[in-house]
């Protein structure tokens, strides 16, 4: 058997501000879904995101508590070259989320940085450097 992800989960306190920051990174979230318990968007690369509220979560797990004191899963977003990695930075920030790692090259050979969501969650975005 193939082991294939095939979504990707997030609990949130807030559908609404949850589901703007990640319209604002690009992702494909259909409209008038700010106040449903549960959305899924699927990624271009067949990849789905899916956001519950917590009360969803207690809805099946009454004994559910949020993570504290640090995220516990990153998310991390190819976006193709390093200028990307800085304009889609900036925009969000611009925005009014969270810079959390200001855009750096890391010595892996990527642009890097880091946002937080909403609930707390980390959002890196990366490219590849260039080779030249």
């Amino acid at each position: 058997m193939t082991l294939r992800l095939g979504f990707i989960g997030i609990v949130t306190g807030d559908m609404a501000a949850s589901l703007a920051f990640y319209r604002a990174l690009g992702v494909p979230i259909a409209p008038g879904q700010d106040d449903a318990p549960h959305v899924d968007a699927t990624l271009d690369d067949g990849v789905t995101l899916a956001w519950d509220t917590i009360e969803t979560i207690r809805g099946f797990d009454p004994s559910f508590v949020p993570a504290s004191g640090g995220h516990r899963i990153a998310l991390a977003f190819d976006k193709g070259t390093p200028a990307e990695v800085d304009s889609a930075f900036a925009a969000l920030v611009a925005a009014g989320y969270p810079a959390h790692v200001e855009p750096w090259d890391a010595h892996w050979g990527q642009r890097y940085a880091t946002l937080l969501d909403p609930d707390g969650n980390s959002v890196d975005l990366y490219a590849e450097l260039d080779a030249n």
